[in-house]
């Protein structure tokens, strides 16, 4: 019984010593961190070419780590060409549940690369400090913007003098 090209494709693996493709993802929380981001990146970008990766992707966000809205996230781990997945720490990908995306890449033959893997805590305390944090953040802007959206309306409603 003969193979078709396709089943051979699958069946043998890669050469040893290829170099992976990888994405590099960083992630700040709010707009007045964004010069953290080519930080992230410039030390993502170290590590993974001194570990013989081929870089193809570099996202960066803007967006909570609570957010499981994030489309730049989303479309790198739909990308079935990137082998690994590179970020600086857990919280940087995921607040919490980073290991489900980290087995859901294992599960497709791919990973997850985390550069700063120590200094994850699992501090519950602090987790309950930084998930209130996200939410008051959350309500007092939207407030802020509701009442900056109000002092527009107001001041178009008011009469020439």
């Amino acid at each position: 019984m003969k193979l078709s090209a396709w089943a051979k494709i699958l069946v043998h693996p890669p050469e040893v010593g290829s170099s992976e493709t990888a994405a590099l993802y960083a992630r700040v929380s709010s707009g007045d961190q964004k010069p953290d981001l080519e930080r992230q990146l410039g030390r993502l970008t170290t590590f993974a070419t001194s570990q013989g990766m081929a870089v193809v992707k570099s996202v960066s966000e803007v967006g909570s780590g609570l957010n499981g809205h994030r489309p730049k996230l989303m479309k790198l781990l739909a990308d079935r060409d990137v082998q690994v997945v590179v970020v600086a720490h857990r919280d940087r990908l995921a607040r919490f549940g980073s290991e489900y995306i980290e087995a859901t890449l294992a599960a497709s033959g791919r990973k997850l690369v985390v550069v700063d893997a120590g200094k994850r805590k699992d501090d519950l305390v602090q987790d309950m400090i930084d998930v209130l944090t996200s939410f008051c953040a959350r309500l007092y802007g939207r407030r802020s913007a509701k009442h900056r959206a109000l002092k527009a309306v107001a001041a178009t409603q008011e009469e020439p003098s």
